[in-house]
């Protein structure tokens, strides 16, 4: 059965990457306005409320009026913004994140695409807080990379035309607005000191959480560690804990660029009791249209694998 699906905000970086990874799939219908209709609020609420599903690549306002238009119908959404993360009435858009999570996405009405950083970030902390081996109370530092498309287009450009040349480190004061998911969906009771940065390549991120294994309870080992990141993802598709003894010295941001895969690691020393848990993942890929595009087949109860690698 072919569904209509209506991506709000096509023509942006998201936008785009799920649109060229729906183009050719039969069991889509896509709706599309031309340029001239897509700023037009009365030609978007009416692709919007034709949509079987509505996927929301908009800003946070723009997704909330959207959220208003569909009232009344039957139009189920898909946002990608921050602005319903963790809105109640919305499930988090993570399927591995926990047990019975892709069933609740497949049933929801409204689903909240995550963030690329806390993909990263929840996906190292969940399941080691599940496992009873981080208490909720510990001081959490989480230090990232991503490629500059992360920043949509004006810091593309900024990037590709040599405006700026090198990488930065910003949101230092942790106000950044992906804090409250990684707070809330890594079950910690504060937010994390989240130090993000940008590196000069497009797409790819790297997320590290170092940790002291004196300061947690019991003195878990490195082994403890892998073995409850591993337990979690079992038989999982697209997200994968690599061995422990895996390769240190040199990890690549743009490892799984243009796949929909998140990886893990533990490294660190046994001996120090030092520990510097690492996700990889792409940026634009798992951490954004490819998690979107996983979401939407669940939705649509299809295979949650179809169109992605």
């Amino acid at each position: 059965m072919t569904q209509k699906i209506f991506i709000d905000g096509e023509v942006g970086t998201t936008g785009l990457q799920i649109a060229a990874r729906l183009d050719t799939r039969s069991d889509i219908s896509l709706i599309r306005l031309g340029e001239s209709e897509r700023k037009d609020p009365a030609a978007r609420k009416e692709a919007l409320r034709a949509a079987d599903i509505a996927i929301l690549c908009l800003p946070d306002a723009a997704s909330k009026e959207a959220y208003e238009m569909v009232q009344g119908t039957e139009t189920r959404l898909l946002d990608a913004s921050t602005a319903h993360r963790v809105a109640e009435g919305w499930v988090y858009g993570f399927a591995e994140m926990t047990a019975g999570q892709a069933e609740a996405i497949a049933n929801a009405r409204y689903v909240a695409n995550p963030g690329c950083y806390p993909t990263g970030a929840i996906g190292l902390l969940r399941p080691l807080r599940e496992a009873g081996l981080l208490p909720a109370g510990l001081p959490v530092s989480v230090n990232a990379v991503s490629g500059y498309t992360g920043g949509g287009k004006a810091m593309i450009a900024e990037f590709e035309t040599g405006q700026e040349s090198g990488g930065f480190v910003y949101a230092t004061s942790q106000a950044h607005k992906h804090l409250p998911e990684m707070q809330q969906y890594s079950l910690l009771d504060g937010a994390p000191i989240f130090v993000p940065s940008v590196g000069n390549f497009a797409q790819g991120m790297i997320v590290q959480i170092p940790l002291h294994l004196t300061t947690l309870p019991r003195t878990p080992s490195l082994a403890d560690l892998h073995a409850a990141l591993a337990a979690h993802y079992t038989g999982s598709t697209f997200v994968k804990v690599l061995p422990l003894d895996a390769e240190q010295g040199r990890i690549q941001a743009q490892a799984l660029n243009d796949t929909n895969m998140l990886e893990l690691r533990v490294c660190g020393d046994a001996a120090k009791g030092q520990a510097v848990l690492v996700a990889v993942l792409d940026n634009l890929g798992k951490g954004a249209s490819g998690a979107a595009v996983q979401n939407l087949n669940l939705m649509m109860g299809v295979d949650q694998t179809t169109g992605l690698v």
